[in-house]
């Protein structure tokens, strides 16, 4: 099975796998939203770092789930 299969699987079968994922895009287009501004705060930059570290969270999550279902 593919990645992107796997990835499907879990997105029609596994709750929290879906819950990680729709968090992490939220997080990305969050993310996205504030680095389009064309100067951002300190507490801009703050955020941005602090949104990254959650995502990359939610990231090492998801993929320790696709390692076991290979």
């Amino acid at each position: 099975m593919s990645k992107k299969e796997i990835i499907e699987k879990l997105l029609e079968e596994d709750e929290e796998f879906k819950q990680i994922h729709s968090e992490h895009r939220e997080l990305d287009d969050v993310v996205k939203n504030l680095e389009r501004k064309d100067t951002l705060t300190m507490d801009d930059q703050l955020e941005v770092k602090r949104l990254k570290k959650i995502k990359l969270s939610l990231k090492d999550r998801m993929e320790a789930k696709i390692r076991e279902m290979k």
